[in-house]
């Protein structure tokens, strides 16, 4: 799955399910950096609001880019 699920287009599993394969820890935090990206928080407590519907992809996204 290249693109994520739009929210009126999918349920909440399947939002994390997209979290989950696009950014999979790989318990080695040294060698992959997303826990750095996310700022110590998990990729799926960094996108609870996407899970959950109440932002889009993009717009939390946003929040990590800065």
């Amino acid at each position: 799955m290249l693109k994520a699920p739009e929210i009126a287009d999918s349920t909440a599993e399947e939002r994390r399910a997209f979290i989950k394969a696009k950014f999979p820890c790989i318990a080695d935090c040294d060698m992959c950096g997303l826990c750095k990206v996310f700022r110590g928080a998990t990729a799926e407590r960094a996108y609870d609001d996407y899970i959950t519907g109440k932002r889009s992809y993009m717009e939390v996204s946003a929040d990590y880019k800065r």
